[in-house]
């Protein structure tokens, strides 16, 4: 495979044989929803469209070329694709994300409809193919911006952000491609590492029901060194295969060949398909040798305690919104975030781009994923985060750098869960859902307070007095008093119904800090005025936690300035307000002074 991995749309099961549809397409907003009546989808209403707009970024942003931030539910999408696909092959659709619900035709023909705002679909486009090799390819997109039962995260209901809200971000806001494919062919892949017994276990999925003699051949690679490969018979879709590494046998060589955030060894995956011996499918993925895990108070990384130094990461950029601007942007933002001395992030109230992701699984950090959360509960609601959740964590999980899972933020979607038994239930059926999913990693119930089970404890507090916050985490016996009761939110830590709390669950404050640094009137849990006095308080909040002997790992609140929060270790524009080597000291709890 030469398409690099992590310029790929889907890093983790790439082919050489797709086709970038980012770029300029027709587009028309259709505020009084007259687009289907008026088929606006078949190929003779190209007049409709009277705009432009960039895709992917959407078109509130100043990078769609629209710049349009009002309410506007209801956007159309309109280019022309070449695809003329071989006998034997498919021609396969992809949509990265388009936020809220996506209907798509292919020369006036209904291709298919997705609904949830964060994840990607595939559609399978060959049958709908016309004759010749120009075709209409149109995308409508319903995001209703008052509807508080969907999951919305960040997207402010308010025309003008306020508060810790941002603006809305509308219809298709990741890649678009095309990729040819064999008819029989890998539609997923993913990998469980058995440390002690020195193998991994890959579980790969199949487009159709296989023909007699269909096998599957699995090789992992590092670099020019084979550690290990599989052929076996492929009897239903779903194919499982056990891969030994007896380089990973001999303990004191196989920290070589696992992956951290200090040591991103990762390991070079090549699939095959064969019926009858013939290969018929060729992709290309990638994994790390990882395991994570909870014990007497730690998160554990491959075995052994490991510290989370995590930063809260919006994913927010000043002209392109949830979409970041470029390749080198996404990269750079995992290279800042390391090089402020975080060897985590906490993806806020979105889900973030796999390639992303793939930079972090090759520049080694840490990433809490999480999903955006509703404003309100409703038993439709409640089928909207199960089913966006279920897509999340299916497709997120190959990444190594993914290490913890977060269902539910602050108990959003679910404020009244303390007195409503339906609400408990539903936070309590995500944790146990995401651990039927992927058993594989820690799940944190609902990050912040209330907590209904999962496996940490995850608390937020802004106490913005350094010394009030050393005392609340000094020792044990403060930690369990804060616990016990109310909390730093004024919530309880832990929910009485919350009998699934992994015993031993390691304390972590997943959010804490927030001071603005910025001109009077922008929004922080406290706000300064001096470069000193700005150092000398961020650095005083994580020395008090550096203190405590109970919290194994923390989240600084956050990143990056994003509009109105000016609560940012760096500016919107990923400038840090202070040197990142200061920075970094006080991250790492190596300050002087």
């Amino acid at each position: 495979m030469t398409t690099p991995a992590a310029a790929h749309p889907r890093p983790t099961l790439r082919r050489e044989a797709w086709t970038d549809l980012d770029g300029v397409w027709g587009f028309a907003h259709d505020d009084e929803d007259r687009g289907l009546a008026e088929r606006w989808y078949a190929p003779e209403a190209a007049g409709r469209f009277d705009r432009e707009i960039t895709v992917p970024f959407v078109p509130e942003s100043e990078a769609s070329g629209i710049h349009d931030t009002a309410f506007h539910p209801v956007l159309w999408y309109r280019r022309t694709i070449t695809a003329a696909p071989r006998p034997g092959h498919r021609t396969l659709l992809h949509l990265g994300a388009v936020d809220h619900e996506a209907d798509v035709w292919v020369d006036g023909h209904h291709a298919g409809r997705h609904v949830g705002g964060q994840t990607s679909f595939t559609l399978d486009l060959t049958d709908l193919l016309d004759a010749g090799e120009e075709h209409v390819l149109v995308v409508r997109a319903l995001d209703d911006p008052l509807d508080p039962e969907q999951p919305r995260g960040k997207q402010d209901w308010r025309e003008e952000p306020h508060g810790i809200w941002y603006h809305r971000s509308t219809g298709i806001w990741r890649s678009v491609w095309l990729e040819e494919v064999a008819a029989q062919h890998v539609t997923a892949v993913h990998s469980t590492f058995d440390m002690p017994r020195a193998r991994v276990e890959l579980s790969v999925r199949l487009a159709r029901r296989p023909a007699p003699g269909t096998t599957v051949r699995a090789s992992l690679r590092a670099g020019e060194e084979t550690l290990g490969s599989v052929e076996v018979s492929a009897h239903e879709t779903r194919v499982e295969l056990v891969v030994d590494v007896p380089a990973v046998r001999n303990t004191q060589d196989r920290d070589r060949l696992l992956w951290s955030p200090e040591h991103p060894a990762l390991v070079d995956v090549d699939l095959q398909v064969l019926e009858g011996g013939e290969v018929r499918d060729e992709a290309a993925s990638y994994l790390g040798l990882r395991t994570t895990g909870i014990d007497r108070g730690h998160f554990l990384l491959n075995g052994e305690p490991y510290y989370v130094r995590s930063v809260l990461e919006q994913g927010y950029w000043p002209t392109s919104h949830l979409t970041a601007p470029s390749e080198d942007a996404r990269r750079r933002e995992v290279e800042l975030i390391k090089e402020l001395g975080f060897n985590s992030a906490r993806i806020h109230q979105k889900v973030e781009d796999p390639r992303f992701l793939r930079w972090a699984d090759e520049l080694g950090l840490l990433i809490w994923g999480e999903t955006a959360n509703a404003y309100a509960y409703s038993p439709r609601a409640a089928a909207l985060i199960t089913a966006e959740w279920s897509e999340i964590v299916e497709q997120c999980r190959p990444h190594p750098s993914v290490v913890t899972w977060v269902p539910v933020n602050e108990s959003w979607g679910v404020r009244d869960l303390a007195d409503s038994l339906p609400q408990r239930q539903l936070t309590l059926a995500l944790t146990a859902l995401t651990k039927a999913l992927d058993p594989s990693r820690p799940v944190v119930s609902n990050d912040g307070y209330e907590l209904m089970g999962g496996d940490v404890i995850a608390l937020h507090d802004y106490t913005t007095d350094a010394d009030a916050l050393r005392r609340s985490w000094a020792s044990e016996d403060s930690a369990a008093a804060l616990i016990a009761g109310r909390g730093p939110q004024r919530r309880r830590p832990i929910d009485d119904a919350a009998v699934d709390l992994h015993e031993g669950a390691p304390v972590m404050v997943t959010e804490f800090g927030g001071i603005a640094y910025a001109a009077q009137g922008t929004w922080g849990y406290a706000t300064v005025s001096s470069p000193e006095e700005y150092r000398e308080k961020v650095a005083s909040l994580f020395d008090a936690l550096h203190a405590s002997k109970v919290v194994t790992g923390f989240c600084y609140t956050q990143l990056t300035d994003t509009l109105q929060e000016a609560n940012g270790l760096a500016d919107a524009d990923r400038n840090p307000k202070l040197d990142p080597a200061v920075i970094r000291a006080f991250v790492t709890g190596r300050r002087e002074g």
